[in-house]
């Protein structure tokens, strides 16, 4: 995935905070999200902070039949010092990256747990002795 330097968060996103990518068979999914409980901005009235921005990846690919294998990846913004939280433009590349590592660890994980289900080889059965005609 590049990064748009452009973009506050490095990617365009819609209004909902989301981007999707699908390239050979790869869907990648971003979302930017806060943890508020509605749509207006406030500080917390306990710890007078912003609420903390949540960037999301999630990394998929498409396997025979309708099998999909997902990895996650998620980074936290926090916001600091009575200030909302700022676009990071690293955060979506880093949960990206975490996403990939998932995806890799769950992709070496399935590969293991096929392996241990592969049916083990029958033994050939011994040919009996041939015995002479009387």
């Amino acid at each position: 995935m590049n990064i748009d330097p452009t973009q506050p968060w490095g990617v365009a996103i819609d209004y909902a905070g989301r981007t999707t990518v699908t390239q050979n068979g790869h869907t990648l999914s971003v979302r930017v999200y806060d943890d508020s409980h509605g749509y207006a901005l406030d500080r917390d009235p306990v710890t007078g902070q912003y609420p903390s921005v949540y960037v999301t990846a999630e990394f998929g690919e498409k396997g025979d039949g309708d099998a999909v294998l997902r990895g996650q990846g998620v980074v936290l913004v926090p916001a600091q010092n009575g200030v909302p939280a700022v676009p990071e433009p690293t955060a979506v590349e880093r949960a990206v990256a975490a996403a990939l590592a998932d995806f890799e660890a769950r992709r070496a994980a399935y590969a293991a747990l096929c392996a241990t289900w592969a049916p083990a080889p029958q033994p050939h059965p011994e040919p009996a002795p041939e015995t002479p005609a009387p």
